[in-house]
Parts: structure tokens; sequence; C-alpha cells
């Protein structure tokens, strides 16, 4: 059975966007660009809430037509576009391409993904992924450590009623000053 991933970039702070859902405080250069395909290419199904499926929809089904997208982007789409994205919204009533729409219990539809699939399972979103992290079903952190003080956003983690103890199983600094750090439960 694979593992249930929680990545995402992060503030130094501790938020993933700010509090306007703007994402232009990330690093987005080649060298970070390619990681985050090879992490895509390693997982085998993506689970997202609204919000970041909306944030991803947008753009990756289409870059192929965007002329500034460059090798590394392009790469990411074909992977983005494969891959089996399952959306858990209660307000969407229709998702795209490689899309399935879910709107039930988060622990009974890990349950039936990983009946499914025996590959890794990776969880995008923080409102989404605070529902797994809660319940203690995220085997795997993976915070992609910005060099910005943001000050305010939505947090990576949600406000929790006991503490996980964690064990760093990988960490790795970019050239541009970017961090990675990746925690075992």
């Amino acid at each position: 059975m694979g593992k249930l991933i929680y990545l995402m970039n992060v503030s130094l702070d501790g938020y993933v966007e700010t509090p306007e859902h703007s994402l232009d405080w990330a690093i987005a250069d080649e060298e970070l660009h390619t990681w985050f395909n090879d992490r895509e290419r390693e997982t085998e199904v993506s689970m997202y809430g609204r919000r970041l499926y909306e944030v991803m929809a947008a753009y990756w089904p289409t870059a192929a037509s965007d002329p500034s997208a460059t090798d590394y982007m392009l790469d990411f789409a074909r992977i983005w576009n494969d891959k089996l994205k399952v959306v858990f919204s209660s307000t969407l009533t229709t998702v795209q391409g490689n899309s399935r729409l879910v709107s039930g219990d988060v622990g009974e539809e890990l349950e039936r993904l990983r009946t499914e699939f025996e590959g890794d399972i990776d969880v995008g979103g923080p409102t989404l992924a605070s529902e797994f992290i809660r319940r203690g079903l995220v085997d795997e952190y993976r915070l992609v450590l910005h060099p910005v003080v943001l000050g305010a956003g939505t947090p990576f983690f949600p406000r929790l009623e006991s503490r996980i103890n964690l064990r760093l199983t990988e960490s790795r600094t970019f050239r541009s000053g970017v961090t990675y750090l990746s925690y075992a439960v």
C-alpha cells in the first residue's frame, strides 16, 4: 500500500498562500520545477480540494498553447494531465480531463483509492489536507520551504488537538535558497 503524502510550497512562517490566495511569492525556477515534475511522476493519484484544483485546471490542460511555457513546464503539463485527479468538492458539478469528482467522507475515499491503486497518493490543498491530518491519515509531510515571510495567509497545518511527532527523512537545498524537508509520521 502506498503512502499518503502532503506536499506543498510553504513560506518560512508556515503559509501556503497569502490572505488574497496569491502564490506569487513561490520560486518556480527550472531546478525546482524539474524537481516537482519528478515528484509528480512518483505518485499514482493526486487528491485536490476545490480551490487548488481550480487553480491547476485553469492552466495545465492548455499549457501547450502558451508560447511562454518552457520545456519543463510542458513536461509537468503532460504528467499532470495524464495523472488521475480526485477532486473533493460539495460545490462543483463537473471536473475536466482525467479527474474524478467526489463529495463523500475523506477517510472512506482514501480507503477506496488504496484498494484501487497500489502506489503513493498525494493530497493538495490545505483545507482538504487538514481533514486527513486531523484523522492521522497522512504518512509523510513534504514542505518546500521558500525564503519569504508572508505574515498571514492560509497555514500549511491546521489547528490540532494534539501534536504529531515526525522524523526527518530527507532534506535538500536548492540554488534559489528553497529548502525541501520531508518528514515521516
